[in-house]
């Protein structure tokens, strides 16, 4: 083959990729398959959420590319990398191929990144390329995707906050706002985590701080890019929910917010919590009452744990709603102007249904 005849097929493969801004990229990625080619360890710290893993080098061949580029220079940095990318060439074509199988069996657009936009995302877009796909890579890279992630917290957003007393069944009231249609973020599913001290048992690990504010992101856009002015709903918090933190500025912004508060008998979320957590390992309760026992009280925890022991749940229950109803109480009133904030709904029982009813009424009448 003459060499100009193949420099204008490489000429024309390069220039059919196309490179998008991240917004661009986030709407595209709606419909078609993303593939993250940074490393296993990149990916398994954070990833822009819904990307397949699609790793140019192992993270020990990362290593070493980046030192050789450090060292001894750009080229060598190449040759070595070509020297790991030859041989999977075939393999990451065949993978591809499995996951637009997999989840856009009709496309053969796939949008491709690195972690700044650089060579690794070059390289596989080429390749992917001249295989037929129809490319598209991020300008900057999942670095790129972070810093815009971190700015979605600085919007101001048109939103509701659902509050209630520990036992309330606030996790349930929201999942039946979203069956009727409202817009809803699940922080505490985000988080994998039900937020008290209790609530890690049972739970996924959590994911990392990075990693719960990509999704975070995500879901708030998704809230706040549709063209109606419908507001959303989020679960009254803690700034920290388990090991993660909501980002502070969209913290703020929630503590100014509309609360409606479900206000439901204390028997009645006493019966709630008990059914929730009365299976649960007798260790990992008595773990969770330890973590809490400089707040709680060097009595109460004692007694706590006493009862926990002689399976009296009930009267260990007890104990520690009393302590999250006072620590609530508190966190709700310390917000500027509570009253002007402050919407009481009052239930009989912890009935999800009945709740969000007389929820979405109160809401209207609001609004």
């Amino acid at each position: 083959m003459p060499l100009r005849f193949l420099f204008f097929i490489i000429l024309a493969v390069v220039m059919a990729i196309k490179k998008v801004t991240i917004e661009q990229f986030l709407e595209l990625s709606q419909r078609h398959v993303v593939l993250d080619v940074r490393s296993p360890g990149e990916y398994a710290h954070a990833h822009i959420p819904g990307a397949h893993s699609l790793p140019l080098f192992t993270d020990e061949e990362r290593k070493v590319v980046g030192t050789a580029y450090k060292q001894q220079g750009r080229e060598k940095a190449i040759k070595i990398g070509l020297d790991f990318f030859g041989v999977k060439m075939r393999k990451m074509v065949e993978a591809v191929e499995s996951i637009t199988r997999n989840s856009s069996p009709s496309s053969k657009i796939v949008l491709v990144h690195c972690w700044r936009g650089g060579m690794r995302s070059a390289g596989v877009a080429w390749l992917l390329d001249l295989y037929g796909y129809n490319v598209y890579t991020l300008t900057g890279g999942y670095k790129a995707f972070r810093n815009w992630a971190l700015n979605q917290f600085d919007k101001e957003y048109d939103f509701r906050i659902l509050g209630g007393y520990t036992g309330s069944g606030k996790t349930d009231v929201l999942k039946q706002l979203q069956n009727k249609g409202q817009r809803i973020i699940d922080l505490e599913g985000i988080a994998n985590h039900k937020g008290s001290a209790f609530g890690g048992i049972g739970q996924p690990a959590q994911p990392r701080q990075e990693m719960f504010e990509n999704i975070f992101a995500i879901r708030l856009f998704a809230c706040s890019s549709n063209d109606d002015d419908r507001s959303f709903w989020l679960e009254d918090e803690s700034q920290r929910i388990g090991i993660l933190n909501i980002p502070h500025d969209f913290w703020k912004s929630m503590r100014t917010k509309p609360v409606y508060f479900i206000d439901i008998p204390f028997e009645e979320r006493l019966h709630y919590i008990i059914s929730t957590y009365g299976s649960c390992e007798k260790e990992k309760l008595a773990d969770a009452i330890l973590r809490i026992q400089k707040r709680l009280g060097p009595l109460e925890t004692k007694t706590a744990i006493g009862f926990l022991e002689e399976n009296n749940y009930r009267e260990c229950f007890r104990i520690l709603l009393k302590y999250y109803d006072k620590l609530y109480n508190k966190a709700l009133h310390n917000r500027e102007d509570i009253k002007a904030l402050l919407n009481k709904i009052e239930c009989s029982s912890v009935d999800p249904m009945s709740i969000t009813e007389k929820l979405l009424s109160c809401a209207t009448v609001n609004a």
